[in-house]
C-alpha cells in the first residue's frame, strides 16, 4: 500500500498518542473525523496499522533490570523454533535474528539481577541452545515503541 503524507501524518500522530480522537488527528491533518476514520480503517484493513496497545514503562512494575542475550544454538535451529522457545519465557520482550557469530538476540527484562539470572538460566536450559553471551543494560539512551517520521 502507498501512503501519501496525509496518511504518514495520521500514522505519526496515532504512534504519539493512540487515544487521540479522530476529531483532535482530523485538525491536526485538516480532514473531518469521518475522512480520517476512514482512512485509519483502510490503514488497519491493509495491515499497515496492526493493532493499538498500552505502552507500560518497565520501571513502574519494578522490572527495572535488561539484558541483551546472545544466544548460539545447534547446527539446525530454526528461527520457528527460536520464536516459540522464547515466547515462554515473560521476560523475553524481544527476539531476533542476527548476523554474526550468534544465531539470535534476546531482549530480557527482569525486577533485579537475581530474576535476570533465573531467566537466563531459563533460557540456557533450551534444548538447542550451546551457549549465550550476556550484556547487561546500564542506561536506555534513546527508545522509541516504534519511530515514524512526520512528513515536513
Amino acid at each position: 500500500m502507498q501512503l501519501d503524507a496525509v496518511d504518514q501524518r495520521i500514522v505519526a500522530l496515532l504512534v504519539a498518542d493512540a487515544r487521540s480522537s479522530y476529531a483532535e488527528i482530523g485538525a491536526k491533518v485538516s480532514l473531518s473525523a469521518p475522512a480520517v476514520k476512514r482512512r485509519v480503517d483502510r490503514l488497519r484493513s491493509s495491515g499497515v496499522i496492526k493493532g493499538f496497545t498500552t505502552v507500560v514503562d518497565p520501571a513502574a512494575i519494578g522490572w527495572t533490570t535488561e539484558a541483551f542475550v546472545e544466544l548460539f544454538c545447534t547446527g539446525r535451529t530454526t528461527p520457528a523454533q527460536i520464536t516459540v522457545a522464547t515466547r515462554r519465557h515473560p521476560e523475553v520482550v524481544g527476539a531476533y535474528t542476527v548476523s554474526g557469530e550468534a544465531d539470535a538476540l534476546v531482549h530480557l527484562r527482569a525486577a533485579d539481577i537475581g530474576h535476570l539470572e533465573q531467566a537466563l538460566e531459563r533460557l540456557r536450559a533450551e534444548s538447542f541452545v550451546t551457549s549465550t553471551r550476556s550484556m547487561i543494560v546500564l542506561s536506555r539512551l534513546v527508545e522509541t515503541p516504534t519511530a515514524v517520521p512526520a512528513p515536513e
